[in-house]
């Protein structure tokens, strides 16, 4: 029988702690996660963020085809304000990130050119990933659906065959306190629905 270690309270971050408290025992590092959308807007140097796209690299895919693609930009490149221009209104906080990087991923099969059915789920285990080397270094690092998906396709000249799936910001974690007032109350961890109703046994009934 494998052998765990562990965990206790005291392992999730301070923050964590106070809204999450997981049913079973599981790495600290997959409850400690979560999206903070509050930044320095301080530039990051290459060698804190690149690592987050490396570990993105090590998912898994369907056939190893390795569908997701990472397009960025950092806050110092002359291309910035080609991705903050891509942000829905709503997250005007994201200029404050170190990287933006749109995330896109392939729809075909490498080897006969024929629909990935997958392309969408491996990309989201690349995104996992990233998400996970992100929190292990104390980054803030968030996921969003508001952003212009036809402008991206346009704006970095994405090809056809493949979609885009979201925009991740990235970043030195800041204060709650430097976010708009309305959202600052959000600013904190979510908790999740409970296991029962996420997993079912036999049946989806």
């Amino acid at each position: 029988m494998a052998q765990t270690t562990p965990h206790t309270e005291s392992d999730l971050r301070e923050d964590v702690a106070e809204h999450r408290d997981p049913d079973h025992e599981v790495d600290p590092l997959f409850v400690n996660r979560w999206s903070p959308r509050a930044m320095t807007g301080d530039p990051l140097p290459e060698a804190e963020y690149r690592p987050l796209f490396e570990a993105a690299r090590w998912a898994p895919s369907a056939f190893n085809n390795q569908h997701w693609r990472f397009v960025y930009a950092a806050r110092e490149d002359d291309e910035w304000e080609t991705f903050t221009d891509l942000l829905a209104e709503g997250n005007a906080w994201a200029e404050d990130a170190a990287v933006l990087a749109v995330i896109v991923s392939k729809t075909t099969l490498d080897h006969n050119g024929e629909p990935a059915g997958t392309h969408s789920f491996d990309t989201g285990a690349a995104w996992e990933n990233l998400a996970l080397e992100g929190t292990r270094r104390g980054l803030a690092v968030h996921a969003m659906a508001g952003i212009d998906y036809e402008g991206a396709r346009e704006a970095l000249d994405i090809p056809e065959a493949f979609d885009v799936e979201a925009m991740v910001a990235i970043g030195e974690r800041a204060p709650p306190e430097s976010l708009p007032e309305e959202l600052q109350e959000r600013e904190a961890p979510s908790d999740r629905k409970p296991l029962d109703e996420l997993v079912r046994r036999g049946s989806f009934e």
